[in-house]
């Protein structure tokens, strides 16, 4: 659940208003396999090869989920696969790290088309998105946090309801994977 405060930083340590300001920029070439992979996961196009660009202890937090672990993440892409068989991004946006976001931290905005029906001329629903990226020494994705529109999600750390939100993101997740297990693609 996105923070209503339109001042709370997100996971970049920065506010929406800043993340959108930041300026585009070329990949590093060590940058480029996980770049490829993340538009190969949200265009619903995953290979068992996309997932090498996570450490196996990574963890996925978005507005619906919150995976732990390669293979609960491989369940959540494969479980969107399944949901949305098609999807675009009409636009995807490598921002420049501030002095404040460590160079391992990879920051992207993005908009994303899902479609339902993959032969539709419209999509079913965009969303924007704020991606935060932040990568080991081996070049992999410790921590993926998607916000929509680079709002900060909620967490344990927001009190009572945060702590609420985060536990039913987890079990969102588990259930995901209990359905969807991480051998399956569309």
């Amino acid at each position: 659940m996105p923070s209503n405060n339109p001042d709370a930083k997100n996971a970049s340590g920065l506010t929406p208003t800043e993340t959108r300001s930041l300026k585009e920029r070329k990949p590093e070439s060590y940058e480029e396999p996980i770049l490829k992979g993340i538009k190969e996961l949200y265009t619903s196009n995953p290979t068992d090869r996309t997932y090498n660009i996570y450490a196996k202890s990574a963890v996925f937090h978005d507005p619906i989920g919150v995976a732990e672990g390669q293979d609960s993440i491989r369940s959540q892409f494969n479980a969107l696969a399944k949901l949305f068989p098609r999807a675009d991004i009409p636009r995807f946006r490598l921002l420049e790290n501030p002095a404040s976001v460590p160079k391992s931290t990879i920051l992207i905005d993005q908009d994303v088309a899902y479609y339902r029906d993959p032969k539709a001329s419209s999509p079913t629903k965009t969303v924007n998105s704020l991606l935060t990226l932040e990568t080991n020494d081996q070049h992999q994705i410790t921590r993926h946090t998607e916000e929509w529109d680079h709002k900060r999600e909620t967490d344990s750390s927001d009190g009572f309801f945060g702590m609420i939100n985060e536990n039913r993101k987890k079990l969102t997740a588990g259930i995901t994977g209990f359905f969807v297990k991480p051998d399956e693609t569309k």
